[in-house]
């Protein structure tokens, strides 16, 4: 499938961080993260410093991509959630819209229903963000360096 390009503000961005703290907090996992279809982290909150976050953001969209040919494969649309139990820690994987999942790592202090209830929630948030409409990606077609320079000394203001 090919997907968009996702481009969030700033602002955007921070009420993606609020969301993914609110989702946490509500239901008592160890870390979210938010990564586009493409395997690209869009954002995370959370126990992450012990975590190779570039890598499970990248096996995340190839865990999601082959469910979703198996759901082909079985003749359903999609599966929306996936879940992994491990020994102490678990993940769950939710699609947000057509463009991202929500992947989260808790362990044994909470519960997949909790999860999974406060997932649902949170993805209907993170989704209303990530679906409105936004500015396209600038293109600076084949001179970029030259486009960039000039559009960045255009934007501080540097005159030549």
């Amino acid at each position: 499938m090919n997907y968009q390009d996702i481009v969030i503000g700033e602002a955007e961005y921070t009420r993606i961080n609020d969301c993914l703290k609110s989702f946490l907090r509500e239901s008592q996992g160890k870390c979210a993260i938010l990564v586009d279809r493409d395997g690209q982290m869009l954002a995370k909150q959370g126990f992450t410093q012990n975590l190779d976050t570039v890598s499970l953001s990248a096996l995340t969209a190839g865990a999601i991509a082959s469910t979703q040919e198996i759901a082909r494969l079985l003749g359903e649309p999609e599966f929306s959630v996936l879940f992994h139990q491990g020994t102490h820690d678990h993940i769950h994987f939710s699609l947000v819209g057509s463009r991202a999942i929500l992947m989260s790592v808790f362990d044994d202090r909470t519960t997949i229903g909790l999860i999974r209830l406060v997932a649902a929630q949170s993805v209907d948030a993170l989704a209303s963000l990530l679906e409105a409409p936004h500015l396209p990606p600038l293109n600076f077609g084949d001179d970029m360096h030259g486009t960039v320079a000039a559009e960045l000394d255009r934007v501080l203001g540097v005159e030549k």
